[in-house]
């Protein structure tokens, strides 16, 4: 394969929402460039991009598929991501390494959920986009409210290069205001026939054509005073000032195709070789020791892994941009951040699951190699004696879990094993072995993603297993000020066993008072591991209970806030006031004191009105204004507290909160309620107290499960 410099390399993705024909594109502009001779299609499941039996089975996108297409001395390296939110750590991989994003847009639908997923990632990254209007050939194509939605979304600065001269199915002409061109394509698509514009349409033309020039030179000054001087521009002369707005992000300049019949993608692919940036003009990325990596192909060597898969036959296969230098065949490089020096084998250049071999990477290019045995997604690579660690991928926090036991007994470490080579492939899916729970926990983004994490473990891992009702990690408290004692007495034959504890507990907050009546020696305040404190004080007068003992009452009492008494989970939020007890010269000894400490903790927590507290978690639903009121209703009856909403374009944010078991089943019916057209994140917000009937309700479930561990 040709060698490309910097210059001549182009790194996009292909985003948008399930459905607007991100493959498809892909399919085309790869049969455009010469690199397949047929296209396929979804339907018939034979794409480059999507070719994992996944993809087939379900007809969507799973991965994001690296691919390239060699047009017109360029290479435009493609990364076709998937539309399902679910995925969306496909997409946060994608632009961390790309330089332009093309979203792609369907002309029935406009602009849907995932595309404002989509683009607040591109807004994250700073990264320059080209809006794509798909599926101008359909019956129901609107193309003026597709782009009127755009403008409203995400700001004028949408531009539009290009309009269908007929949208719907007779569609076959494209009119450039760019070009002032139009172009006529043959009923089987490919090269059309470039032809003047038609009367009727030249004053929309000219208007858009000039709105174009103004939104361009209006950023460039020099631009500007030379569209004064000509009264006009060609592509060319504004090629610097329309990368130059791109990169600013103030121009999104749009494009018009119909990616199944193959109409507009030469003229797009033409516009990412011209204009869109090249990865010498993006600015430098800065490493974390804020030292700039400039693209420069005799630069020292530095490469970003931003993915990672596994190939049957092939083994673990790892994804990186190249951002300064050259990757070679046989080269030693430094992992930043384990310290490890890894040795480069074989270096690929792929179209989906097709590789070739090449001798090296140059700088701005994508390229994978195998069997890098410490190397993982977010590590950056360099020759020694550098330091240079670029800024890891921030993925987004998981909204589903569920737990995860092995069907057959004695599979427990090949599940592990398993689960550990998912997280690998797959950040975004999260990996939990909770003691506090007694569960593994698998967290995702949505009930598609974790079938597919269950599917690679029972298919492609040959583990049989079981999701199963995750478990909630409640808390218990109190809510008012008790006191009490307890006096522990054994005698078994010899040494006997004796401690009398006479303890006040009370729920602490921040800046509570000191004990009423009661005389402090000291206080010893603990950050407990799973949240909240325990305020413990000495009051003891007169030396009843020795100081060398209290450590161990201490104990006691941490061990049965360990496991509260209602419902075995952790308590928090408690002082403790030691203030009178007894002991005996022979028998006391710290087993004693601890067991006496437990005691008397657990029978005053009883007394003093416990509550179960559960996490509750905030909430950020974004749904289209149709839906609004299925998902106002259906919040309180998931006990979602509604906090405010606020108008985004076209759509609502709904601010709430909502306890986390019932987020673990809100995906999927929140899909159900909206069709698919609605999104969510979360993140915890604090404890608060269950509802008096779900606490009896985990009381009684509590006593029935010790109850049967017990018989």
């Amino acid at each position: 394969m040709k060698v490309y410099d910097a210059h001549h390399i182009r790194n996009i993705a292909l985003l948008g929402h399930a459905g607007s024909g991100k493959t498809t594109l892909a399919e085309t502009m790869l049969f455009e460039s010469g690199e397949i001779s047929r296209r396929g299609t979804v339907e018939e499941r034979n794409t480059v991009s999507d070719y994992h039996d996944i993809e087939h089975e379900r007809g969507t996108s799973v991965y994001g598929s690296v691919l390239y297409a060699e047009w017109r001395d360029y290479k435009i390296n493609i990364i076709d991501t998937p539309g399902y939110d679910d995925f969306i750590g496909e997409v946060a991989s994608a632009l961390r390494v790309v330089d332009t994003g093309i979203i792609v847009l369907n002309a029935q639908n406009g602009v849907e959920v995932g595309t404002e997923i989509v683009w607040k990632y591109t807004d994250k990254f700073h990264t320059p986009v080209i809006f794509v209007v798909n599926k101008l050939d359909i019956d129901q194509s609107k193309f003026e409210t597709t782009v009127e939605q755009a403008k409203e979304r995400f700001g004028r600065e949408v531009t539009v290069v290009q309009y269908p001269l007929n949208e719907g199915p007779g569609f076959n002409s494209i009119i450039d205001v760019l070009k002032m061109t139009m172009y006529k394509f043959p009923a089987t698509g490919g090269k059309p026939e470039k032809l003047p514009i038609p009367e009727s349409e030249r004053s929309r033309a000219d208007e858009l054509h000039n709105q174009l020039i103004e939104a361009i030179a209006e950023n460039d000054e020099t631009l500007m005073n030379l569209y004064f001087e000509k009264g006009e521009l060609n592509e060319d002369e504004m090629r610097k000032g329309l990368t130059s707005s791109m990169i600013n992000r103030q121009l999104f300049p749009l494009f018009c195709i119909s990616a199944k019949h193959n109409m507009g993608s030469g003229r797009l692919m033409g516009f990412i070789d011209n204009v869109v940036p090249a990865p010498v003009e993006m600015p430098p990325k800065v490493a974390l020791s804020s030292a700039s990596i400039h693209c420069e192909e005799n630069g020292a060597p530095c490469a970003f892994v931003f993915k990672s898969i596994s190939e049957p036959h092939l083994g673990d296969m790892s994804f990186f941009r190249v951002y300064s230098g050259n990757i070679k065949q046989g080269m030693d490089l430094v992992n930043e951040e384990t310290g490890i020096a890894e040795r480069i084998g074989q270096v690929f250049i792929v179209n989906g699951k097709k590789r070739a071999d090449v001798l090296s990477i140059s700088a701005g290019d994508i390229g994978s190699t195998v069997k890098l045995k410490n190397t993982h997604v977010n590590n950056t690579l360099h020759e020694k004696g550098k330091d240079l660690s670029l800024p890891p991928i921030e993925f987004p926090a998981p909204k589903v879990r569920t737990a995860v036991i092995a069907s057959k007994k004695g599979e427990e470490d090949k599940l592990g094993m398993a689960l550990n080579h998912i997280h690998e492939e797959d950040p975004t899916i999260i990996i939990e072995h909770s003691p506090e729970l007694k569960q593994i926990l698998i967290h995702g983004q949505g009930e598609m993603h974790l079938a597919v994490a269950k599917r690679h473990l029972t298919q492609r891992y040959k583990v049989e297993v079981e999701f199963i009702e995750p478990r909630v990690p409640y808390r218990e408290t109190i809510q008012k000020k008790v006191q009490g004692m307890y006096r522990h007495k054994k005698q078994s034959g010899g040494a006997g066993q004796f401690a009398e504890v006479h303890i006040q507990v009370e729920p602490w907050y921040e800046g509570m008072p000191d004990p009423v009546g009661l005389t402090i020696r000291g206080t010893e305040t603990h950050d407990l591991p799973w949240g909240g404190k325990l305020v413990f004080v000495n009051c003891i007068v007169g030396g009843v209970i020795e100081t060398r003992f209290l450590p161990a009452i201490m104990k006691g009492v941490m061990d049965k806030m360990t496991t509260g008494p209602l419902t075995g989970s952790p308590a928090r939020d408690i002082r403790v006031s030691v203030f009178d007890g007894k002991m005996h010269a022979v028998d006391s000894n710290e087993a004693a004191f601890k067991t006496a400490g437990l005691m008397a903790f657990k029978e005053c927590f009883i007394q003093a009105d416990p509550k179960i507290l559960e996490p509750m978690y905030s909430v950020e639903i974004t749904v289209p204004n149709d839906f609004m009121g299925d998902v106002m209703s259906d919040l309180p009856s998931r006990r979602g507290i509604i906090l405010g909403m606020e108008a985004e374009g076209h759509y609502q944010k709904i601010k709430a909160q909502m306890p986390l078991a019932e987020l673990d089943k809100y995906s999927m019916a929140l899909r159900a309620m909206t069709q698919g057209r609605a999104s969510y994140t979360q993140e915890f917000s604090e404890y608060m107290a269950v509802p008096a009937n779900v606490q009896q309700k985990l009381i009684a479930d509590y006593q029935s499960h010790s109850k049967h561990i017990d018989d």
